[in-house]
């Protein structure tokens, strides 16, 4: 099916303040990612909380930010991990999901961390990514640690709303990373990183099958990452080595593109906000910027 491609240009809504910026202090996560390498930050986890506010971690050196809807940004929390993916709670709390340590609970008044899920049966996991609440407080997450092609062993989990049972949906990703349910909760898609893949998992009482291929996204040195899904079921893929966000309708077919490249390359996560929900706003990791578009023109 022949589909015409929208193109968005994104605009710069927010940079990383230079004195937030760390420029000599060590991080375990820069060696073991970026050895040889000055990483001042590197943002992901956007999410928006009910006061209009935009929360990010800053993974090198486990920070989480508020960034206040006219633009000031006051670091809410700082601990020993790798946070990486981040959504916020009804209550108004955050949960994590920490390459290090698992899946974490943060209160936002406090800043206290507190964990959820340190491994599964006796096992740390790989390296948690990213996670996902459904409708009903279920809660899936992405265990990627270094999976990739040459180690298709990257596992999915999914967990009761009450936040007790762990479930291993899938466990042969390539480095599975971003993924959210369709708005009926009956299909998870989930972003295979380094196979440049959206995987689609039908949704049962208990496990998938027939897991499928939703859509297959240009390769190069990284792929997919972040995902967000806007109230017509479009799914929205961020490009982590491309600066761009592609866009699918419900049925697989690319619908629009989202241009960051002005502001860097390294587009990893996104969040819908603002007084309409059709804002997005996307974390450049390797800028330290926020970029944000207007989808209202996908959404008519």
């Amino acid at each position: 099916m022949d589909t015409q491609i929208q193109v968005i240009q994104a605009e710069l809504w927010s940079r990383m303040p230079d004195a937030l910026r760390l420029r000599d202090r060590n991080s375990s996560w820069v060696a073991a990612n970026k050895p040889g390498a000055m990483v001042e930050c590197f943002l992901e986890g956007p999410a928006v909380a009910s006061d209009g506010s935009l929360w990010v971690v800053d993974i090198p050196y486990g920070r989480i930010l508020r960034i206040a809807p006219e633009g000031t940004w006051t670091v809410m929390a700082e601990y020993d991990g790798w946070p990486n993916g981040m959504r916020c709670r009804p209550d108004g709390s955050f949960c994590i999901a920490d390459y290090k340590r698992g899946i974490l609970r943060l209160d936002p008044q406090s800043g206290t961390i507190t964990p959820i899920f340190e491994g599964f049966r006796s096992e740390g996991f790989k390296g948690c990514n990213d996670l996902w609440f459904a409708q009903d407080g279920t809660l899936f997450f992405t265990d990627q640690g270094q999976t990739g092609l040459h180690d298709p062993s990257g596992r999915v989990y999914r967990a009761a709303p009450n936040l007790r049972d762990l479930e291993v949906l899938l466990d042969t990703g390539p480095s599975p990373n971003g993924l959210v349910t369709n708005y009926a909760d009956t299909e998870l898609y989930v972003a295979m990183t380094r196979s440049c893949e959206i995987w689609r998992l039908p949704l049962f009482e208990t496990g998938t099958s027939k897991v499928g291929l939703f859509a297959r996204l240009p390769a190069g040195r990284s792929g997919p990452d972040g995902l967000a899904l806007d109230r017509l079921g479009n799914l929205y893929v961020c490009h982590a080595s491309r600066g761009a966000v592609f866009v699918y309708n419900p049925h697989g077919d690319q619908i629009a593109r989202i241009e960051c490249q002005a502001f860097g390359l390294t587009t990893t996560n996104l969040a819908f906000g603002g007084d309409k929900g059709d804002t997005l706003f996307i974390t450049v990791s390797d800028t330290g910027m926020i970029a944000r578009a207007s989808v209202a023109s996908l959404l008519r």
